[in-house]
C-alpha cells in the first residue's frame, strides 16, 4: 500500500499514513516491553478507577478537593488511553502505521486532555489556598457552582488550545518521509517531519500552549507562596505540619507533570532530541498516570478510611 501520494505538478508528495517508529529495541525484547506496558496500563486503569469509585460511594470524600481529584483521575484514564493501546498494539503485532486522520485525532485528544490537566492542577491549588488561607469562607469560595465552573473552564481551555495546535500542525505539508520518530503523534516530531515552514506553527504553539503551561504553573506557585505565608502564622508546629501535609501530594504531582511538560514543549526545537523526548514522554503519558493514585492515597487518612469502609461494606454484603 502506498503511504505517500503525488501532489501532481508541484513535484511533491502528500502523506496519507504515518509510521510510528516507537522504541528502538531488539525485536526479541518487544514482547517483554509489551508485557511491562500492559501491566502499567492496567495498574493505571485500576488505580484511577478505584479513586473515582471511592469518591463516588463514600460521603466523606464528596468534597471540592476530591471532586477535582476524581475528575483528574478520569482525565488520567482518558489521556493514557489515547496513547497506550496503540503503543501496545505496535509492540505486540509490529503494525506501526497510523492513518493521517487517526494521527490528527490522537494529537487533538492528547493535547486537549493534557491542557485540561494543567488547569485542573491549578484548580486544585486554588482549593488548597481557599482551605488554608480562608477556612471560614471555604464553602463560599469552593461551592458547587464554583467547582463545576472550574471544570467547565478547564475543558474549554483544553479544547481551544488543542484545536488550534492540531489545525496548525495538520495544515502543514508532509512530504517524502512519513516516519514519525516517536511512539505517538506529538507536536515536536510532526514539526520535524514537515517539509513546510513551521515557524508560524512553532510561534503559535509556544504562545498559546506555553501561555497555558507557564500561566497555570505561575498561579500555582503564587497559591503556594500565599499558603506558606498563611501557614507560618500558625503558632503550633503540629498545626503547621498538618496544614502542609494536605499539600504534599498535590505538590508532588505538579512537580512531575509540569517538569516533564516544560522540558518537552518549551525548549527550542533545535535542542530537541527524539530519544530524550521519548523517555520523558513515557514518564508523563504512562508512568505519571499510574503513580498519581498512589501519591494521593499514600498517607492520606481520608482515603485510607474510605478504603476501610468500602471493604467493611463488601464483607457485610458477602
Amino acid at each position: 500500500m502506498d503511504f505517500v501520494k503525488p501532489l501532481g505538478r508541484q513535484n511533491q508528495t502528500s502523506v496519507t499514513q504515518f509510521v510510528l517508529l516507537g522504541f528502538s529495541v531488539d525485536p526479541k525484547k518487544q514482547i517483554l516491553l509489551f508485557a511491562l506496558g500492559l501491566l502499567v496500563y492496567l495498574l493505571t486503569l485500576a488505580g484511577n478507577l478505584a479513586i473515582i469509585s471511592l469518591i463516588w460511594i463514600d460521603q466523606c470524600l464528596q468534597t471540592p478537593m476530591y471532586f477535582l481529584l476524581g475528575n483528574l483521575s478520569f482525565i488520567e484514564i482518558c489521556c493514557t488511553s489515547t496513547i497506550a493501546p496503540k503503543m501496545l498494539w505496535d509492540l505486540l503485532l509490529g503494525d506501526k502505521t497510523i492513518s493521517f486522520i487517526g494521527c490528527a485525532l490522537q494529537l487533538y485528544f492528547f493535547g486537549t486532555l493534557g491542557s485540561i490537566e494543567c488547569v485542573l492542577l491549578l484548580a486544585m491549588a486554588y482549593d488548597r489556598y481557599a482551605a488554608i488561607c480562608h477556612p471560614l469562607h471555604y464553602t463560599l469560595l469552593m461551592g458547587q457552582k464554583v467547582c463545576w465552573g472550574l471544570l467547565a473552564c478547564s475543558w474549554a481551555i483544553g479544547s481551544f488550545n488543542s484545536f488550534i495546535n492540531t489545525a496548525l500542525v495538520f495544515s502543514l505539508d508532509f512530504c517524502q518521509s512519513n516516519e514519525i520518530d516517536h511512539f505517538f503523534c506529538d507536536i515536536p516530531p510532526l514539526l520535524q517531519l514537515s517539509c513546510s515552514d513551521t515557524s508560524v506553527s512553532q510561534l503559535v504553539t509556544f504562545n498559546i500552549s506555553g501561555g497555558i503551561i507557564i500561566g497555570a504553573f505561575g498561579l500555582i506557585l503564587l497559591s503556594y507562596i500565599l499558603i506558606v505565608f498563611s501557614v507560618l502564622k500558625i503558632r503550633s508546629a503540629q498545626g503547621r505540619i498538618k496544614a502542609f501535609s494536605t499539600c504534599v501530594s498535590h505538590l508532588t504531582v505538579v512537580s512531575i507533570f509540569y517538569g516533564t511538560l516544560m522540558y518537552t514543549y518549551l525548549r527550542p526545537s533545535s535542542s530537541h532530541s527524539m530519544e530524550e523526548d521519548r523517555l520523558v514522554a513515557v514518564l508523563y503519558t504512562i508512568i505519571t498516570p499510574m503513580l498519581n493514585p498512589l501519591i494521593y492515597s499514600f498517607r492520606n487518612k481520608e482515603v485510607h478510611g474510605a478504603i476501610q469502609r468500602a471493604l467493611s461494606k463488601t464483607r457485610w454484603l458477602a
